[in-house]
């Protein structure tokens, strides 16, 4: 198989499994302390992702002093296909830009409505690259989709 059909073939797998689930875990560091948040989330395209974050929470302070992050989106279950990835996130400032990062999350999780009347800024991770690991299929390890 064709490297570039391998690609694609990661590719969809990815696409499929952000589609599929709405929430992500985020891993930040500041100092020497790593901090887990989960969250609901939207994708544009595989490698551009938006959530928002609690304006004074530990996560966006996190990111502010270290933006670089680890991203896993997965349902929990071990044997369904399950995400992993490193990024950089971008604190999007424009209220614009967080209204739409917004409209986003409801259109792919209701459910946030009443979350989103709490001080919230929006941060939008530009994704390096992917490891999907599908344990039924045989891909252990995952495989790899990087950036273009």
């Amino acid at each position: 198989m064709s490297e570039a059909v391998v690609d694609s073939v990661v590719e969809e797998k990815v696409r499929a499994v952000l589609a599929s689930l709405p929430a992500l875990y985020v891993s930040t560091t500041s100092g020497n302390e790593p901090w887990l948040a989960a969250g609901f989330f939207a994708e544009s395209d595989p490698f551009t992702l938006v959530m928002v974050l609690e304006a004074a929470g530990r996560t966006l302070t996190n990111i502010r002093s270290n933006p670089r992050v680890s991203l896993m989106v997965s349902s929990g279950a071990p044997f369904e296909p399950f995400v992993q990835g490193s990024a950089d996130a971008v604190i999007l400032t424009g209220g614009e830009e967080t209204e739409e990062v917004k409209q986003a999350l409801l259109r792919k999780a209701p459910q946030i409505d009443s979350m989103l009347d709490y001080p919230l800024e929006a941060v939008r991770f530009k994704v390096r690259s992917w490891r999907v690991t599908d344990v039924p299929n045989g891909w252990i390890p995952g495989k790899e989709l990087v950036a273009p």
